[in-house]
């Protein structure tokens, strides 16, 4: 493992443990050279990934880059950090038991679009306007509009099994 400090391969591990409800092992470790002290992550990998992108282009797939888009969206939400690391990884998982192994970002895009939308309407606004590409406001009142109606509805749906029929004839 490459130190970030000073470069150099020699590294030893000081500490192991799992991390992530036993998704990942967590590594402290310390340069030889220059004494640095960092921490690396080790995750299973089902396969390797590609992401065809809009222009026809393939890349690795960035399980990082993933992330920080989602961070991003979710910048001064209050969503704690272990529960942006689950979906991060649950979305992973998800990628790669499809059996496909190219994927569109577009079809990525759609799946943390989905999981943004259950998680936070904030950050799901947030996420769509940069991922849809919108170019005014009535493309914000579209989403939000969307959203209250599906808030209305699922409000609706409650009343339903709440008994709040029964209540109102008493």
């Amino acid at each position: 493992m490459r130190c970030p400090f000073c470069g150099s391969e020699n590294s030893q591990v000081k500490d192991s443990r799992p991390s992530d409800e036993n998704s990942a092992i967590r590594r402290r470790r310390i340069c030889s050279d220059c004494g640095g002290r960092f921490t690396t992550f080790e995750r299973v990998q089902l396969r390797d990934l590609i992401v065809v992108k809009k222009s026809g282009r393939k890349v690795p797939f960035n399980r990082d880059k993933l992330s920080r888009s989602i961070e991003v969206a979710l910048r001064k939400r209050p969503i704690e950090p272990e529960r942006i690391e689950r979906l991060v990884t649950g979305l992973v998982r998800q990628l790669e038991s499809s059996g496909e192994v190219e994927i569109t970002s577009a079809e990525i895009g759609e799946l943390v679009i989905a999981a943004l939308r259950e998680l936070d309407p904030v950050a799901y606004v947030r996420f769509a306007s940069v991922y849809r590409d919108f170019r005014d406001t009535a493309d914000f009142q579209a989403v939000l509009r969307e959203l209250a109606s599906d808030g209305a509805r699922n409000r609706d749906d409650a009343d339903d099994f709440s008994g709040g029929d029964i209540d109102k004839q008493t």
